[in-house]
């Protein structure tokens, strides 16, 4: 019964993988989009909020609006096609999202814009090797940044991502 239970749920999940979504987006920070009223949460990656500082050549500079404005330029002018990926508990999309070519979600860890945050180990590797964006400085992650100053707590999707890995793995779905 819980064999079964468990492969009704890795199944379901796999429906919400398969749910696209597209159109002109608005970059709300550096892992979250909007499109109209829906929300998009970049899957795998967690960047600085917007009001987050960090340091670089001893100075302080606005890692989080330059985090979203690489975004920005990421997207440019084109429609973002995201795999949706289940929600979070505050009811965003949890996406995988591409403009053209470019995987945003990936590209913005290997930019240094963001770390991984469950994915994109790889990319923050790279990252963190040529000493890019935020490794090119120092930086609290943006999970301790939100512990002290307030904010969204990103865990439970990570769990969740992870959960939702092991039982497609564990099932073969």
């Amino acid at each position: 019964m819980l064999v079964a239970g468990a492969a009704l749920l890795a199944a379901r999940m796999d429906h919400f993988a398969a749910t696209d979504i597209s159109g002109q987006v608005r970059v709300v920070d550096g892992d979250s989009l909007a499109l109209g009223k829906r929300r998009l949460r970049l899957k795998g990656i967690d960047a600085p909020e917007l009001a987050q500082r960090c340091r670089k050549d001893g100075f302080d500079y606005g890692c989080g609006t330059e985090s979203a404005s690489y975004l920005r330029g990421l997207i440019g002018g084109a429609e973002v096609v995201c795999k949706g990926e289940g929600t979070d508990r505050y009811g965003r999309d949890l996406v995988r999202c591409r403009a053209g070519d470019v995987d945003l979600n990936a590209a913005m860890v290997r930019s240094g814009h963001a770390i991984a945050f469950g994915d994109y180990t790889l990319a923050e590797a790279e990252a963190r090797s040529e000493r890019a964006g935020l490794w090119a400085g120092d930086f609290e992650t943006p999970k301790q940044w939100r512990t002290v100053h307030g904010g969204l707590d990103e865990d439970l999707h990570a769990g969740l991502s992870a959960l939702t890995a092991f039982l497609r793995r564990l099932f073969g779905v």
